[in-house]
């Protein structure tokens, strides 16, 4: 009996860094026929991605979702002792292309990308051990602490404060912009143990609890009317030490490795998984324009065409980028140049989006009382496509804003001299600050 035909349990799937591709592909099968529901399987054969969002909400999918977790099946390239399978690339695109038309996405992207890139980059193994699994699962959600009223473009600047207290740290400040905190069990953290430094020599790095007193939450609402932003204050919040990452006041060089894996996810097609953020791709606007009679307009096909040889650029980008990541190595600022351009693409095609609906874009009814899951509705009764107008509005800003990258791609790809910065290493309280 081939490893193919043996039954497969609902724990981890019986594969490791020795199975074949063909294995790889058999098994994969062999998970999806026993635990993927059988009208989301049917679905997937009548209607691919559209038709599995009709017949499967979001509460009913998330509480799936721990099926696929153990599976090992998320992050299959992982270890198995960090929720993975040990697969080789090839096996790991083997596995990809038997769940891709099941819409099976990764949950926990910023635990998957952000928190997952500091732990592999300076984490010891006993944290990825205790940290991993759980991410991988989405039993332990993420967000991210690391932007401040007074430190947003200039990250290095911020001011949250860190004081050690025996085995633990003792943090107070203030982080905005913190996307799904609402949601989120733990976050990635910056904040300052030196003042007497340099501004991006005296910040660690920390995995901090957040269901504890000293933390507060609360939600900002976005122009789509969703919240997915929020701000956190920190009054004596405490941190073990265990749970710092890297070395006391060496913060900034683990957070290079999560900034870089923001960027690329913001980008697009992130290590994680994660899509577009902020609505529809053009094969989609190529769909609707033939839906609403336009596709014979040419003006209108060149403009939908140049866009998805765009995204076939993005793609292919994203794709060395990703290869860059999986040998080992910092994406740095290859990462930059596709979140530059996925940035500026995106608002494009979504404005583009609201082009093609015309009038539908500025007006449209809205029913309240109703459950809007599907495809064509989103958010507060709006439009899809005019949502994700109005959300794209955020991505030259998310994952470091536009005039940021640009000036990484210009010093480090270009060679172009830095701005003068008459405060360069000084100490941090010395410098001043919005």
């Amino acid at each position: 009996m081939t490893i193919a035909t043996q039954p497969v349990s609902s724990g981890r799937v019986p594969l490791n860094a020795d199975s074949s591709i063909d294995e790889c592909a058999d098994v994969a099968a062999a998970w999806v026929d026993a635990h993927v529901p059988t009208w989301w399987r049917e679905a997937a054969e009548r209607g691919g991605a559209s038709a599995i969002r009709e017949v499967r909400s979001r509460t009913e999918y998330d509480a799936w979702y721990p099926v696929f977790g153990h599976s090992g099946l998320v992050m299959p390239t992982w270890a198995p002792e960090h929720g993975g399978l040990g697969l080789t690339r090839e096996g790991a695109r083997a596995v990809a292309t038997v769940l891709a038309p099941y819409n099976l996405r990764a949950l926990n992207q910023l635990g998957l990308n952000n928190a997952a890139a500091a732990l592999f980059s300076q984490g010891t193994e006993e944290q990825r051990r205790r940290f991993l699994p759980p991410i991988v699962t989405n039993e332990e959600r993420w967000c991210q602490l690391f932007s401040e009223p007074g430190a947003g473009s200039d990250l290095a600047s911020l001011a949250t404060r860190a004081e050690r207290d025996g085995d633990e740290w003792i943090i107070t400040g203030q982080k905005v912009w913190s996307t799904w905190a609402t949601d989120s069990e733990f976050a990635i953290l910056l904040a300052r143990t030196n003042p007497d430094k340099p501004k991006n020599r005296g910040i660690t790095y920390f995995l901090i609890d957040l269901r504890q007193p000293g933390i507060e939450v609360r939600p900002l609402r976005q122009i789509t009317g969703d919240v997915e932003f929020n701000e956190v204050f920190l009054d004596g919040a405490r941190v073990p030490d265990f749970q710092r990452v890297g070395d006391i006041d060496n913060g900034w060089k683990v957070a290079n490795a999560t900034l870089s894996s923001e960027r690329q996810m913001v980008a697009g097609e992130g290590s994680g998984g994660i899509g577009r953020i902020g609505g529809s791709g053009v094969t989609r606007l190529i769909k609707l324009a033939r839906r609403l009679g336009r596709w014979d307009d040419p003006i209108l096909r060149d403009r939908l065409v140049g866009l998805w040889v765009e995204e076939q650029m993005r793609s292919w980008t994203n794709a060395r980028v990703r290869a860059t990541l999986k040998a080992g190595h910092d994406a740095g600022p290859a990462a930059s140049i596709g979140k530059v351009h996925q940035a500026t693409l995106n608002q494009r095609i979504q404005l583009l989006a609201t082009d093609l609906l015309g009038a539908s874009a500025m007006a449209w009814e809205t029913d309240r009382d109703t459950e809007l899951t599907g495809p064509e509705r989103y958010g507060d009764g709006l439009p899809y496509e005019v949502s994700g107008m109005l959300r794209s509005r955020a991505n030259s800003i998310e994952g470091g804003t536009t005039e940021v990258n640009k000036n990484i791609v210009a010093e480090r790809v270009l060679g172009l001299p830095r701005e003068t910065d008459q405060w360069h290493g000084k100490p941090w309280r010395e410098v001043p600050r919005a």
